[in-house]
């Protein structure tokens, strides 16, 4: 079950919304426990092993908080952080499945047992409070990364009233367009190229898909964690912020702390810092960033590329670190162009589990080769006149024009229209069956 999905918006979270409101507080974390094991139980449909999975995980990591909690020794921490890595290790690289949401709910797991070590928070008595924090619903599939410190109070208790659930609904319904309205509209586009060949498109259409994907991905996940935002909102929660206009960045470092902001923090508090960080000299910081980026490649898929992304990645940053930050954001123009050019490119790399594919696509890019079918003269105009005005808006939505205007209008009667507008067009669109799955559910 997806957020994007008419069963969801009209069946599932309106009698999960009544059921959850109806009763009195104190036993609403019992119903939103259970509806999130219901959710989970609807998306990993045909694998009952992955709901087992995933209730053991909540149990496990319950009680090494709590041995915790009488003794913080270390090798209590080291073994359950261990069991975790263990766990997705052997579902990714050994096994070859994905249970969904592994990634993240293996990943806030992990925070709080290493939160408690480093005395960040205390380990949580109450399973329900616990089972609570790693299942979620909003957030259980895709993220935001949630650390227990920052959300620990919420559960115990959490305000209630009616501005909060209006902007939530607000939050989701742009979410919900991000998501129908503008990335599928790119995602069509992109497997609409993947079904002619690459050997038979002409290196301006090979342009137009690779800035298509980007846009996809972008929106994408954008409009995932904008309806995690709103539906915790809704339920009185206030996730944390996951995007920050990335495609507005100079540099790919800036890209980095502005793009899926919380799994960097986590990458960051619990991998680069530990290590440590730039505080041991030039050698041991690109050491330590070098790790950071192939086990982030590595957290994305088990496929060669994702190794070579984030190997790409800390190339890009370890260049820029050495000198070319310093100028790029001094000719901030120059910066746009440069990101203009390297965000496609290395999406390019993530995209592609199939190298061949990958490598045919680049010499399509950069016209390096004839490849051996037909191209179509012309087919950038036809796809162009298809496309274009998403493509286009998709330019308009990742600047921060949009962000200004609405907040403009937020209170006012336009703005209530737009939104219905935006509503009533994505679920006439996901009516008709033009929908796609979340890209990062894969992850």
């Amino acid at each position: 079950m997806v957020f994007s999905s008419i069963g969801f918006i009209f069946i599932f979270f309106p009698l999960f919304l009544f059921s959850y409101y109806k009763v009195p507080e104190t036993y609403r974390n019992i119903v939103l426990f259970v509806g999130s094991l219901v959710f989970y139980l609807f998306g990993s449909y045909g694998h009952p092993e992955y709901i087992g999975l995933f209730v053991a995980s909540i149990v496990l990591n319950y009680f090494f908080g709590l041995l915790l909690r009488i003794k913080k020794h270390t090798w209590v921490a080291v073994l359950g952080v261990g069991m975790n890595v263990l766990c997705l290790v052997l579902c990714k690289f050994v096994l070859h499945i994905l249970p969904i949401g592994i990634s993240f709910y293996t990943f806030q797991a992990i925070s709080y047992l290493c939160d408690i070590r480093a005395g960040k928070c205390k380990a949580e008595r109450s399973f329900l409070s616990f089972a609570v924090y790693l299942s979620m619903f909003p957030q259980l599939v895709a993220g935001p990364i949630v650390q227990y410190p920052s959300i620990c109070e919420q559960i115990q208790k959490r305000e209630y009233h009616f501005p909060g659930f209006v902007a939530g609904l607000q939050i989701f319904i742009i979410g919900l367009g991000s998501k129908v309205l503008l990335a599928n509209s790119m995602g069509r586009l992109w497997k609409q190229l993947s079904a002619i060949g690459y050997e038979s498109i002409s290196t301006p259409l090979a342009w137009m898909g690779t800035i298509g994907y980007s846009f996809q991905i972008y929106f994408d996940f954008l409009g995932y964690s904008l309806m995690a935002i709103g539906l915790g909102r809704m339920l009185g929660f206030r996730l944390p912020k996951n995007f920050d206009s990335p495609y507005l960045s100079t540099s790919m470092t800036e890209f980095w702390r502005c793009w899926h902001m919380t799994l960097g923090k986590w990458f960051r508090e619990y991998v680069y810092i530990p290590l440590g960080g730039n505080r041991k000299g030039t050698f041991l910081t690109y050491r330590n960033l070098l790790i950071v980026w192939m086990l982030t490649g590595m957290w994305h898929g088990s496929s060669l590329n994702f190794c070579l992304w984030g190997l790409l990645l800390f190339c890009l940053i370890a260049i820029e670190k050495a000198g070319l930050k310093r100028i790029l954001d001094r000719f901030r123009l120059l910066g746009h162009l440069y990101m203009c050019l390297v965000i496609p490119l290395s999406w390019m790399v993530f995209a592609h589990t199939d190298i061949a594919q990958m490598k045919l696509l680049f010499t399509r890019l950069f016209g390096i080769e004839n490849p051996a079918g037909v191209i179509f003269q012309g087919d950038y105009l036809k796809y162009g006149r298809e496309y274009g005005i998403y493509l286009l808006l998709c330019a308009l939505f990742v600047t921060r024009i949009p962000q200004y205007i609405w907040e403009k209008l937020r209170t006012t009667y336009i703005g209530q229209i737009l939104l219905t507008g935006i509503f009533v067009a994505s679920v006439y669109f996901l009516y008709q069956g033009l929908d796609n799955p979340f890209l990062y559910y894969q992850f």
